[in-house]
């Protein structure tokens, strides 16, 4: 059964890389049959994903979340879906390429981790976990979108400054277009890891006695939230918008980042289980 697993995460990388090697050729070429594959090709690669974390929970007998390499597979499995949920909604000229992209390194990465199934420690046999830990995971999904939006945005920002309109300038969405692809991409994922703070909180209480006591990873959970909250609270009062919301997209995603890996392997705390 685990060989099957490890199979089916093979199976998840090399789908996932023709998805984005297909919306590559499609930025390229532009053409509508090329991107129509891709799209089919990362539904595939979601749906694969979902069935290899659903292997991995029969296997291990509890949610795959409490390991590197189930968080990072879990991370990609909730930015496809996000983009996939929000592409049905939302048409965004060439975002596709730079998410594929994206899922793609996530995944890869993913596969440096340690795929052994390890016991679940007494501090995480919780139906909190799933419910903390997932939501917390879909934030950072809608959250990478927000910040591949913003790289994407001072990308055409550039062209447009410098009224050289070059490779990029063609391919890429109205700056409009990108801001408010931003502004919903981080109102859906700020929701989530307002949820996913406040559901660590009653965990907290039920397992420790208190809501906080300022372990390193609450600390910076607490910290990437109030980037987000001064960034949506200054577009509503002030009107941040454009490359200055750009900026903080990609500023919070670093601390989503740090969030996830850093706090981890340079700062340790409770919250650090298995790498």
């Amino acid at each position: 059964m685990e060989e099957i697993n490890y199979l089916l995460f093979q199976s998840v990388l090399g789908t996932t890389f023709i998805a984005a090697a297909a919306y590559l050729v499609f930025f390229v070429s532009q053409n509508k049959k090329v991107r129509k594959l891709a799209r089919m090709i990362l539904i595939v690669s979601g749906v694969l994903q979902t069935l290899y974390i659903g292997s991995r929970f029969i296997l291990a007998g509890h949610t795959p979340i409490t390991s590197q390499h189930e968080a990072v597979v879990f991370f990609a499995w909730a930015t496809t879906w996000a983009y996939l949920s929000f592409r049905w909604r939302y048409t965004v000229k060439n975002f596709g390429t730079f998410v594929s992209i994206f899922i793609f390194c996530l995944l890869l990465i993913s596969s440096f981790s340690s795929m052994e199934f390890t016991p679940l420690l007494p501090a995480l046999q919780s139906l909190w976990l799933p419910i903390h830990a997932g939501v917390s995971i879909i934030a950072y999904g809608f959250l990478s979108l927000a910040f591949c939006g913003g790289l994407m945005y001072l990308l055409q920002e550039r062209e447009l400054k410098s009224k050289k309109f070059g490779y990029f300038f063609s391919r890429f969405p109205s700056l409009d277009s990108l801001d408010q692809l931003n502004n919903h991409c981080i109102t859906a994922g700020f929701i989530f890891l307002t949820l996913g703070i406040v559901t660590g909180s009653v965990w907290a209480r039920q397992a420790w006695g208190t809501y906080w006591h300022w372990d390193p990873k609450e600390t910076w959970s607490l910290i990437t939230w109030f980037l987000y909250l001064i960034q949506l609270h200054q577009r509503l009062t002030v009107g941040w918008r454009g490359k200055r919301a750009a900026v903080m997209a990609i500023v919070g995603f670093a601390a989503v980042v740090f969030t996830l890996w850093g706090v981890t392997y340079l700062l340790g705390g409770v919250h650090s289980y298995a790498k």
